[in-house]
């Protein structure tokens, strides 16, 4: 960046336009969402589902039905094809296959927009109750005597995931020999089984709890064969703040996934059931303007409230080492990430700041490094290394300068977020001021910024994590997606932050 302060000046006219421009498409898109809220409230979801998870999704239906009065149509079939009839039609509002990548071929065809985990299920061989072939191998699966389908490979998640174990192990090929027949769908397969059609069949171990006339046989050859099962959220949803609706409550620890645990599957760890969640978000000042229309556009469209509590990070951390707990903590800079630690195991750091010296516009006091600052009468304002991560960078930052003394003499106010500091520059009352880039994006028209140069320690990076204890740690974590989408980054580099998540 260069040193001319009415380069940068204009540089930062050009992000407020940016910024604005910005605001103006999600004021448009917000409109639009609200009207499609509206117009399709009374609308039954529509949910795509795999054969696997028949059992369990006609039980969580039933009584989401019962209980928030809305209802759900449930369409079943294999993976596959649901998946061709998401893409082809473009209808419906979730799609839960029986093995996670369709959803991540869904995704990357850009038909889902958000995906929930709910459950695992691993691959047995279903043999009648008793196992009277004494089937225990593979060899044994082998015989001659035993009659064996499967499930179409080309369409049902678990014959697809039995074929590409199989080939990596050579295997495959003998045992399509074997097999007498494909069937469409697991549930096929198991029925084959329970008819007498078939001595054995390969399935979903969470299929045969409904089934008690079978049981199951683990073989070494299949033992790696494991799906996840998640709701994905169409992007063709008409209405996604009651899709997203079920999808949590189908996730819900205490409604969905007991269904699911009591048909068998391995459940994942999903939130309490709340019909409208409400999560704490704790935030570095500075991180407002990037964050607030992603925080808003959330709320919209999850149907959740998010109490934002900004403020200088030192004074946050200060809150937290008190016993105050949010769900999830944006820090300034992974320094005051680091001194709460213990409440924070998997921070993620997602954007860059970097500290400029904040001057009047046409830089009258010529001031073109930091320690131009050390002028005789000038008057300075920092952030509060205590209270902030800013006014904490700063010091570092003056010390590693060489110039820590000299400034700090000039130094006639501290405060705990830039903005302020903005302030007092607009109102006259300061020469300079020590602030971060996105402080000065906002300010543009007011006011110049000069770079520092040379010193690395002047720029401060972002993390974000989830509270160990969050009582809603999956919509936290969402709202993590939200924050990092592409649209979400648009917002932080029209605020003057640079991308650090990878």
């Amino acid at each position: 960046m260069s040193k001319n302060p009415i380069w940068i000046g204009l540089g930062l006219l050009g992000l407020l336009l940016i910024g604005s421009i910005y605001g103006l498409k999600r004021e448009r898109a917000q409109i639009e969402s609200n009207s499609s809220d509206s117009a399709h409230s009374n609308k039954p979801l529509v949910v795509f589902c795999a054969a696997a998870n028949r059992a369990a999704m006609e039980a969580v239906a039933q009584r989401y039905r019962e209980e928030c009065h809305r209802e759900v149509q449930v369409e079943f079939g294999p993976s596959q094809a649901l998946l061709n009839r998401v893409e082809i039609a473009a209808d419906g509002d979730l799609f839960i296959p029986a093995d996670d990548s369709f959803l991540a071929i869904a995704a990357e065809k850009r038909l889902v927009a958000e995906r929930i985990p709910i459950a695992t299920m691993k691959a047995v061989v279903a043999v009648p109750k008793g196992n009277p072939k004494g089937i225990k191998s593979l060899d044994d699966l082998m015989g001659d005597s035993i009659r064996l389908v499967q499930a179409n490979p080309d369409g049902a998640a678990i014959g697809k995931t039995t074929r590409s174990t199989l080939t990596a192990a050579n295997l495959w090929e003998p045992f399509k020999a074997k097999t007498i027949a494909f069937r469409g769908t697991v549930t096929d397969v198991a029925n084959d089984v329970k008819l007498g059609a078939a001595d054995a069949g390969i399935v979903y171990d969470a299929v045969l709890a409904t089934y008690p006339q079978l049981e199951a046989v683990e073989i070494a050859e299949l033992d790696s064969i494991t799906s996840r099962v998640e709701v994905g959220v169409l992007a063709a949803a008409k209405d996604p703040q009651a899709a997203l609706h079920f999808a949590r409550y189908l996730s819900a620890q205490d409604r969905g996934l007991e269904s699911y645990a009591k048909h068998g599957f391995k459940t994942e760890a999903g939130d309490p059931w709340a019909d409208r969640p409400q999560l704490t978000l704790y935030a570095g000042s500075m991180l407002r303007p990037a964050i607030e229309e992603t925080l808003k556009r959330f709320q919209q469209r999850e149907g959740v409230d998010i109490n934002t509590v900004y403020n200088g990070c030192g004074i946050l951390v200060g809150q937290m080492k008190t016993g105050q707990r949010p769900d999830a903590y944006f820090a300034c800079d992974v320094e005051f990430m680091n001194q709460v630690a213990e409440l924070f195991p998997e921070p993620v750091e997602v954007s860059q700041n970097e500290l400029v010296i904040l001057v009047q516009k046409g830089n009258p006091k010529k001031i073109g490094s930091l320690k131009d600052l050390s002028q005789p009468g000038l008057r300075v304002g920092v952030g509060h290394e205590k209270q902030c991560a800013m006014g904490w960078i700063t010091q570092v930052t003056l010390k590693e300068g060489g110039v820590q003394t000299e400034v700090m003499k000039n130094v006639t106010v501290q405060t705990p977020t830039g903005d302020l500091l903005v302030n007092q520059m607009r109102a006259g009352s300061l020469d300079a001021a020590v602030v971060y880039l996105s402080n000065a994006a906002g300010a543009a028209d007011e006011l110049d910024a000069i770079q520092i140069q040379g010193l690395p320690c002047s720029i401060a990076v972002q993390p974000w994590a989830v509270y160990k204890e969050s009582k809603y740690p999956q919509t936290a974590r969402r709202l993590f997606q939200a924050i990092v989408s592409p649209e979400g980054k648009a917002d932080f580099e029209a605020e003057g932050f640079g991308w650090q998540l990878h």
